[in-house]
């Protein structure tokens, strides 16, 4: 269950109302306005409450996403490239978010660093489809992902601060 600050979070993000994919020329332009109008809130939203996490942009036909992400642990910023494609049954399907240089040292991702949200995140997707969006893939799929995987894979020491160098590769 999320708790009430991701609640409230999320109830500001605008639910879409075009139920359209990429494959369907016609309404997918108004569908990707309602995308990037929904992800601008998200984020304004974010930097209010001095909470910027991600950047995203997509290619010419909104169906190839790339950007960056980052949480904060133990104040150093661990920053990750994020990458993306719109599934053709899309809004039926949530996107699969990948962090290529992640790929291989969690349990709970698969092959080319694409996250797993299947326990979790795919069935309220289900339930929620056609009016999410990436603004809610971002809140309540990779944000929650990024707060428990990061800090375990630092702790292992698979992941280390680019100016930090590994506590056991030390001198």
């Amino acid at each position: 269950m999320a708790d009430e600050a991701t609640r409230k979070a999320v109830s500001q993000i605008p639910l879409l109302k075009t139920h359209a994919g990429p494959r369907d020329r016609a309404l997918w332009p108004q569908r990707l306005k309602e995308e990037y109008q929904a992800l601008i809130r998200f984020v304004e939203q974010n930097k209010a409450a001095d909470n910027d996490w991600f950047r995203l942009e997509s290619n010419a036909d909104g169906t190839r996403w790339t950007g960056t992400c980052w949480f904060v642990h133990e104040l150093l910023r661990y920053e990750f490239r994020l990458e993306f494609d719109i599934p053709v049954t899309y809004p039926e399907t949530a996107p699969e978010l990948a962090i290529p240089e992640l790929d291989g040292k969690t349990a709970k991702m698969y092959r080319g660093g694409r996250i797993c949200l299947t326990e979790h995140f795919a069935p309220l997707w289900a339930r929620n489809a056609p009016r999410f969006g990436l603004a809610h893939l971002m809140a309540l799929g990779l944000g929650p992902w990024l707060a428990v995987e990061v800090p375990d894979l630092i702790s292992k020491g698979l992941v280390a601060h680019k100016e930090r160098p590994r506590e056991n590769n030390a001198t």
